[in-house]
């Protein structure tokens, strides 16, 4: 198993650069790290913003992928309406505030910096505009697709997917449970796991209430590799 730290996310380092939308960037990343391990074509899935990179994984590199897992789908109005500030609108708005030292000081980049302690130093370097710039275009391409049923993923690209999928509902209000059920049934074949839970009024279910069905996760996990 591959766990993928998406450039900018987890321990990796930061490179706020590239023509394309990040999400884009870290589909061709994936590819050429999958091709650099001869681990094509894999059973590629994730949860929220992995499942979004999951689907795009597959439609710009479909020989890459061998089957999906997706997990807690992103929708709606509401995902809409938060996603893009979480993503993008803070981080731009603490650049043009305080510059890179602000930027640094949001919970998210401190988080980055924990992991990975060089990239304060890379963040300090960048010129706040250039930041400001890129950051711009990524939350001008992630504002652009569609919002339901599946934020920025048509229609049309979910019924072009032909690969075994297994499709698990989140239960909160950026992951709603019926997102995620519309979602797979626009997924020609794709099966649909619910785990028992009650769809909650909240923005969002931390990943640690699913704990207790990790066990269960794991067991829909195994039966897609075994199926496919």
């Amino acid at each position: 198993m591959l766990l993928h730290d998406r450039r900018n996310t987890g321990a990796s380092d930061i490179v706020i650069e590239g023509d394309e939308g990040e999400e884009e960037i870290w589909t061709d990343d994936l590819y050429e790290l999958l091709g650099r391990l001869g681990a094509r074509p894999a059973f590629v899935g994730g949860a929220s913003s992995g499942a979004r990179t999951s689907i795009i994984t597959y439609l710009r590199h479909r020989d890459a992928v061998r089957a999906l897992f997706l997990m807690r789908l992103t929708g709606g109005a509401f995902a809409a309406g938060r996603l893009p500030e979480m993503y993008y609108g803070q981080f731009i708005r603490a650049a043009r505030e305080g510059g890179m030292a602000a930027v640094c000081a949001t919970e998210q980049y401190r988080e980055r910096i924990a992991a990975n302690p060089a990239n304060r130093e890379r963040l300090m370097r960048m010129d706040p505009q250039r930041y400001i710039e890129v950051m711009s275009r990524w939350l001008e391409i992630f504002t652009r697709g569609p919002v339901a049923p599946m934020y920025g993923v048509t229609e049309a690209q979910l019924r072009s997917i032909v690969v075994p999928t297994v499709v698990i509902p989140g239960n909160d209000k950026t992951h709603s449970m019926e997102c995620g059920r519309a979602i797979r049934r626009l997924i020609p074949g794709s099966r649909l796991f619910e785990l028992p839970l009650q769809g909650q009024d909240v923005p969002l279910v931390p990943f640690t209430e699913w704990a207790p069905h990790e066990e269960a996760i794991a067991r829909a996990c195994a039966a897609l590799v075994l199926g496919s």
